[in-house]
């Protein structure tokens, strides 16, 4: 009797990062019959209904605000660490 097992993966978002290229170009967004195509770095690809593509806006809106805040914040604090060592 042959018998299937399914093996069940629980991981988090970061560990589906495949790899660890930081891309620095922005993905090309057209329109087209209906759906938004979004061509992405390194081959990524994907279609999206304008209802998922608004809301994917927003998403990465909100995340890039939240890094660039978190990149400010970096600079500050070894701004900050510097001078205090210096003076």
């Amino acid at each position: 009797m042959l018998r299937r097992f399914a093996r069940i993966y629980v991981v988090t978002l970061k560990e589906l990062h495949l790899d660890n290229k930081l891309h620095d170009e922005p993905s090309t967004v057209t329109a087209e019959h209906g759906q938004v195509l979004v061509d992405g770095p390194d081959g990524v690809a994907v279609s999206l209904t304008p209802d998922a593509a608004v809301e994917t806006s927003d998403r990465l809106l909100e995340a890039a605000v939240e890094a660039r805040g978190q990149d400010l914040a970096a600079t500050r604090a070894e701004k900050e660490r510097a001078a205090r060592k210096a003076g």
